[in-house]
């Protein structure tokens, strides 16, 4: 009986759908294709917060270890 549900358990953790990671996606954005300097800390942080959906603490520390200033 325990490996029938062990079994069924792995298979429904299997057929699980992961979600693609958004961060870092340069095709969804359309602020990464043009004219965006990612050494610009105003550019990074806004690139950051529309594109992948930060915050603008997490985008300032995200940004100014990028090396952005």
């Amino acid at each position: 009986m325990r490996l029938v549900a062990v079994i069924i358990f792995a298979l429904m953790t299997a057929a699980c759908d992961q979600e693609q990671d958004i961060t870092g996606s340069t095709s969804a954005c359309p602020m990464r294709n043009y004219s965006y300097n990612p050494r610009d800390m105003n550019q990074c942080v806004n690139a950051c917060k529309s594109c992948d959906r930060g915050t603008t603490v997490t985008c300032t520390t995200s940004c100014s270890l990028k090396g952005a200033r």
